[in-house]
């Protein structure tokens, strides 16, 4: 008498589990290559600069950085130094918030997951969802990214003193390409990043650009009140973080990723229906 065994369960041995995991751990280099030979191709279509009054406003900015330098920086220096010390405290927990890992590493595992999913074999209504996803989180990332580098780099090379350093505070000290620690006030890289990525996620969220630049305004407070930047400091973290969101946001749009090139709005959004399917494909083809 034969048995039938074909309703018997599949045992899931060692050597499936490692199959699979060399498949991912493949799939992963192969497909973040391709998203990030997609950013190098030319451009698709002309997009809208920087706006007369952005272009002024950023220039009143730079004018209020200098003047602060002169006139608000040491007083600022004072004014915190005399805070009480339960305010300077609850300061210095929550402007931990403005480092970029808090974005960054979110982002990045986000983007590594969507890698490791991706593969030919899926429905291509399954691909683009995965794919479109994958671009808006791509722009997170560079957008909030980027600046920050850039911020990293230019305040070692500027070399300013932060408030606290030496017996009392001078805005005019300067020690450029020392890469120290406390030689790079100028830019503020907390700054730069809560800028940054109010911006851009204010770009793919808009109803969130009062909840983020409510954050980012009071991660600028907090670096002051702990005596650890300037306010001219700040300012310039700010106008790095806008200026360095807003070109990372023109670059995509003019690629057709996530915006559109004439307004630079940002595209709709995978509906949840399609990010269901997408995510049922990817466990069933598991």
């Amino acid at each position: 008498m034969s048995t039938d065994n074909s309703a018997a369960p599949r045992t899931i041995g060692p050597a499936i589990v490692f199959a699979a995991l060399h498949a991912v751990a493949k799939r992963v280099p192969v497909n973040l290559g391709r998203w990030l030979a997609v950013l190098g191709h030319p451009r698709r279509a002309r997009v809208t600069y920087l706006p007369l009054s952005v272009s002024l406003a950023m220039a009143l900015a730079v004018a209020v950085i200098v003047a602060s330098m002169f006139f608000v920086d040491t007083a600022a220096s004072n004014w915190a130094l005399r805070l009480p010390p339960d305010v300077i405290d609850a300061a210095d927990q929550i402007t931990n918030c403005g480092l970029s890992g808090w974005f960054l590493y979110p982002l990045g595992f986000i983007l590594v997951c969507l890698a490791a999913v991706m593969r030919p074999s899926l429905p291509r209504w399954t691909q683009g969802t995965l794919a479109a996803l994958a671009t808006r989180f791509g722009f997170l990332f560079v957008a909030i990214g980027l600046p920050g580098l850039f911020a990293t780099i230019i305040k070692r090379m500027i070399g300013r003193a932060r408030p606290y350093v030496g017996n009392q505070d001078d805005p005019f000290a300067y020690m450029p390409f020392i890469w120290r620690p406390e030689y790079a006030s100028m830019p503020s890289g907390h700054a730069t990043t809560a800028t940054a990525a109010a911006v851009a996620i204010g770009a793919i969220w808009p109803r969130s650009r009062l909840v983020m630049w409510l954050y980012a305004v009071i991660i600028l407070f907090t670096r002051v009140a702990i005596n650890v930047h300037h306010p001219s400091d700040v300012m310039a973290g700010a106008v790095v973080g806008v200026i360095g969101a807003f070109l990372v946001r023109q670059f995509f749009a003019a690629r057709r990723l996530a915006f559109g090139a004439c307004d630079l709005a940002a595209y709709p959004w995978p509906s949840f229906k399609r990010i269901k399917t997408a995510a049922r494909d990817v466990v069933i083809g598991a």
